[in-house]
């Protein structure tokens, strides 16, 4: 698992499989108290992590679609 002081850039993938991981582990529910709220802050900081890339990519889209100089033709 990737810490918080881990400063190497992950991949949207990586960093959503490492916050499954951590769900998962925290579902288990046998960390204590102190592991359980590590893991809730590094979840925190992936969730975080995630928005971000959807927000930038969601936004290329608005981009590349509205440079398009007409709609798709409707082939019927």
């Amino acid at each position: 698992m990737t810490h918080a002081t881990d400063t190497r850039p992950q991949g949207f993938e990586d960093t959503l499989t490492e916050l499954e991981s951590l769900v998962d582990t925290l579902e288990q529910g046998e960390l204590t108290l102190e592991q359980s709220l590590a893991h809730f802050e590094r979840g925190i900081e992936l969730t975080r992590t995630c928005r971000k890339a959807l927000d930038a990519a969601e936004q290329k889209v608005r981009i590349l679609t509205n440079e398009s100089p007409e709609p798709f033709p409707n082939h019927d």
